[in-house]
């Protein structure tokens, strides 16, 4: 609404028609009625300039706008800054009122998100820090505080303490933050090779997160002090293996790392032997499942679709869609903004790669010229001094180092590699969390795609199936040669972000159980757990022997085709073949090819460990 208030009147003989529709305009531009109790009169022709102060909300706003051609105007002055106007026309000024009287002056918005500046937030944590630390030396400082040496007053343990100031919390996102790394640093308390978590505490002013002293300095420095930045393949396996061990943990309860770089690890002391300590979860965040239709069933899925069957829709979701970590380790899904605990995986590849031989994988002078060496070029292992490098290493490197991720290892099968495992315990692998997510699927697939598989499983060596190996053994908790019920539901348990009733882990061994007998063998496992991508992009030629081998299990007289009598034979199934010989018929012949064979079994592994993007705008390490 606009009051009209006149400074200054001069009377002209002009036609009074115009100062109606000088109004008329005025009153349209301003978005106000003409008031109903106090209506203007025509007057005899006169001229009137006035100067128009605007006194209510928006009106600022529109007066910037250009008011010249307005009916009835002679002459404009706009003076946005003093919010006012000045219009030669016709009027008189002591009728021109607002619509509505005017009331107190607005209050200015809030800005919606911003905590004002010295509002304290209560985390719920405990309020005796004082009472029992005493904060020594300063070790560093981030964005919203600086890390301590304490003293712990009842034992005299030193402890690290970051310490957080309430007040550089500005936004609500920034108190998140800070709740989900108190959050996560308690989810991994326990593990070996991160820095343990002992007690978060605040009070009006700080936020104080008790852990883990590491003294022994970071792995970059460690790498630095190397002769020519190089660690012997030995004691890098040693170190890799620890990192991996992190990851998969991490994946284990439903968490990506996200900035996996050597500056975020630390050596528990200066001793050569010291165990690695993972620190810095500032851009962790966790996997979050959700539900979604599938054939009339629900079923959970994580929210992160990668590549997918539009059709089948069995990743349905978002994946990460920010860009966050260090330049050198950044895999290439987050640069495309749809990553996942993959790019874990990859970040500790690259590590391995400098480990080894003192240089970067993928360099360049400016950050654009290394997203682009990331996402288009493979590492060099021609130059010195990779020609002395084990070919165990190499491979290890190249399956890490794989552009997608669905073919890259994971975390978990990752430690059952020859190059990694050498001197190494297999008992303490962990469950690999693809693994389960493979065990999940397999209960989704239709049946000629499960025996398929089965058919595939057959044809492999020991050698082929030695992380497989790993994980069944990891599984099977009793080490009598069988997965039972009470077995599977445990493994399928420690998959936090997934919580799985009874019954639908026994719908998942019945669907993996071929031979009905209650319990899963190892070849039973193997057809379930199987990364059929990988086969496929790790070693081509071996790819293509054992996809003819799994096909001539149904080929019986070697023509090339797989005809519904062959399937009924193979699969002992009565009743019409039909349904299942359909999925995988293509060009509807009545029978199937090779190449549709392996269409069948490419979609069998479309499944990836999928992650959703968090809700609103973090405080990360854009690149």
């Amino acid at each position: 609404m606009v009051a009209l208030k006149a400074i200054e009147v001069t009377r002209r003989s002009q036609h009074s028609n115009a100062l109606m529709g000088f109004l008329d305009s005025v009153f349209e531009f301003f978005d106000c009625d003409w008031p109903s109790h106090k209506k203007l009169k025509k007057k005899p022709l006169q001229t009137v300039e006035i100067k128009v102060k605007m006194d209510c909300e928006g009106c600022e706003r529109k007066v910037k706008k250009s008011v010249q051609g307005m009916k009835g105007v002679t002459q404009v002055e706009v003076n946005p800054k003093q919010s006012k106007l000045t219009v030669v026309g016709y009027v008189d000024p002591d009728k021109v009122r607002c619509s509505q009287p005017l009331k107190n002056k607005q209050k200015p918005k809030k800005q919606s998100g911003i905590i004002p500046w010295g509002k304290r937030t209560d985390f719920g944590y405990d309020k005796d820090f004082d009472q029992r630390y005493t904060i020594g030396k300063l070790l560093g400082h981030g964005q919203f505080g600086y890390t301590y040496v304490a003293i712990d007053k009842v034992n005299g343990d030193r402890v690290a303490v970051k310490k957080i100031d309430k007040n550089k919390m500005i936004l609500p996102i920034a108190v998140e933050d800070v709740k989900r790394e108190v959050k996560i640093l308690k989810a991994l308390k326990g593990h070996e090779n991160v820095v343990q978590f002992y007690n978060a505490f605040e009070d009006d002013s700080y936020v104080y997160i008790v852990m883990e002293l590491c003294e022994g300095g970071e792995l970059l420095d460690r790498i630095l002090a190397k002769k020519d930045s190089r660690y012997s393949e030995k004691d890098a396996a040693v170190v890799v293996r620890q990192m991996l061990k992190v990851a998969a943990e991490c994946h284990l309860n439903g968490l990506v790392h996200r900035d996996m770089k050597p500056e975020n690890f630390l050596f528990k002391s200066t001793r050569p032997d010291s165990p690695l300590k993972a620190t810095d979860f500032g851009l962790s965040d966790f996997i979050k499942p959700v539900s979604v239709q599938l054939a009339n069933v629900i079923i959970l899925v994580h929210k992160t679709p990668e590549q997918y069957n539009p059709k089948l829709k069995l990743n349905a979701g978002k994946r990460f869609r920010d860009i966050v970590g260090s330049a050198y380790y950044v895999a290439p899904e987050v640069l495309k903004r749809r990553s996942g605990p993959e790019s874990d995986v990859w970040s500790i590849g690259v590590i391995t790669y400098i480990l080894l031989c003192g240089k970067r994988p993928f360099w360049d002078k400016t950050e654009d010229g290394i997203f682009k060496e990331v996402l288009k070029n493979k590492p060099d292992f021609r130059r010195k001094p990779w020609p002395t490098i084990s070919n165990d290493a190499k491979d290890f490197l190249k399956k890490m180092l794989v552009k997608d991720p669905r073919a890259r290892l994971k975390a978990a099968q990752a430690l059952s590699h020859q190059w990694v495992r050498e001197g190494g315990n297999a008992s303490d692998i962990p469950v690999d969390i693809s693994v389960l997510s493979n065990l999940r699927q397999f209960v989704k697939y239709s049946r000629l795609k499960q025996f398929a598989l089965r058919a595939l499983a057959s044809t492999l060596n020991e050698e082929e199936i030695a992380d497989l190996r790993d994980q069944f053994d990891a599984i099977d908790v009793d080490k009598n040669g069988s997965i039972s019920l009470e077995e599977m539901r445990q493994a399928l348990a420690k998959d936090l972000p997934w919580k799985l009733k009874d019954s639908r882990v026994l719908e998942i061994l019945q669907a993996i159980d071929s031979n009905t007998d209650g319990l899963v063998d190892f070849t039973e496992f193997v057809a379930a757990a199987l990364h059929v991508n990988q086969m496929e992009e790790h070693d081509c030629d071996k790819w293509q022997m054992r996809l003819q081998a799994a096909f001539e299990k149904f080929d019986v007289d070697r023509d090339g085709y797989i005809t519904p009598e062959e399937l009924r034979m193979h699969t002992g199934l009565r009743g019409s073949i039909d349904p299942l010989l359909e999925e995988a018929d293509i060009d509807k012949d009545g029978k199937i090819s090779l190449s549709e064979f392996r269409r069948l079994l490419r979609t069998a592994s479309m499944g990836s460990r999928n992650v959703s993007s968090p809700s609103g705008n973090r405080n990360t390490q854009k690149l």
